[in-house]
């Protein structure tokens, strides 16, 4: 699986996505605090994909928001 991280911004619907693979029929969806959608592998749990709704308000608010995850960030080969 691809490790590097994606993201996109739809303008129209608001939402900022982040992702490590593109989605799938399988990938579980769960809410993780509000408007934070987190898509899992069902088999292992492992988060791989984000979907930040209503982006543009957040970031309006004080330009900043926290992501209810935790990350272990490195260089890509």
């Amino acid at each position: 699986m691809n490790d590097k991280l994606t993201f996109r911004y739809d303008r129209e619907a608001d939402i900022l996505t982040i992702e490590k693979c593109l989605p799938y029929a399988e990938q579980e969806s769960e809410e993780l605090s509000p408007e934070v959608v987190a898509r899992s592998n069902p088999r292992t749990g492992e988060i791989e994909g984000l979907e930040v709704l209503f982006f543009s308000t957040r970031m309006q608010q004080d330009g900043s928001f926290d992501l209810p995850i935790t990350a272990d960030l490195r260089r890509a080969p």
